[in-house]
């Protein structure tokens, strides 16, 4: 089996600070939209699907250094507030000979960052995929296809655990099986019922949970 997480609100507990920045960046140019909605539509969708979206809707133009702006503000938030999910690390060791990788529709340089602030990119790298590497990203199932070809495994075998709508719409459509995590400080009460609506085949809040969840529903 291999396991598929999602880094955004999975492994680093960073939604929050995500969409924060983001929504600053495009309240400054006209677009009013909350962090919280940036949560609730865009979870797991790239940077520039997002921009796709927003520009379609509103009609305003966005600025082709946006991006810039928010991966230079998103560096130093990150730098100063970021954390990791709660229990990732002692879960990650509990599974460690269960072949894992990061599959995420953040950029290869921010991942790498946040991991590295977080003292978690050696429990995972090499095996960090980011949608920029595929043609489309979550909602679609190039990226969790991808990192399973990279790592030999097919579709069938796959776990992914996600937090986004976007990305369990993604597993499902690669095939995959899907565990929705809703312990991310972005995460409300109706969450959970979202991602199973999704199809996320079932819902857990604490990271601690994994271990037994994997050896209790999954063949390893």
């Amino acid at each position: 089996m291999l396991m598929i997480f999602d880094c955004d609100g999975v492994v680093v507990d960073s939604m929050h600070l995500h969409t924060e920045v983001e929504a600053a960046a495009y309240q400054a140019i006209g677009i009013n939209i909350t962090p919280q909605e940036l949560v609730l539509r865009f979870s797991g969708v790239s940077d520039a699907e997002v921009n796709r979206i927003l520009e379609k809707e509103t009609g305003i133009a966005i600025p082709s250094d946006i991006a810039l702006q928010i991966d230079q503000r998103k560096e130093e938030v990150f730098t100063q507030r970021l954390k990791p999910v709660a229990g990732i690390r002692d879960a990650l060791v509990a599974i460690r000979n269960v072949p894992r990788c990061i599959a995420s529709g953040t950029g290869v340089n921010a991942l790498d960052h946040m991991l590295e602030v977080v003292k978690l990119h050696d429990l995972f790298a090499p095996h960090i995929y980011s949608s920029e590497m595929v043609e489309r990203g979550k909602p679609f199932p190039d990226l969790f296809l991808h990192a399973a070809d990279k790592m030999g495994h097919t579709p069938t075998s796959c776990l992914v655990i996600e937090d986004g709508i976007a990305g369990v719409l993604a597993g499902k459509a690669a095939g995959m099986r899907v565990f929705g995590f809703v312990g991310g400080s972005h995460c409300d009460e109706g969450h959970g019922d979202r991602l199973k609506a999704a199809g996320a085949e079932l819902i857990f809040s604490e990271m601690s949970e994994l271990p037994s969840l994997i050896e209790q529903f999954c063949k390893i």
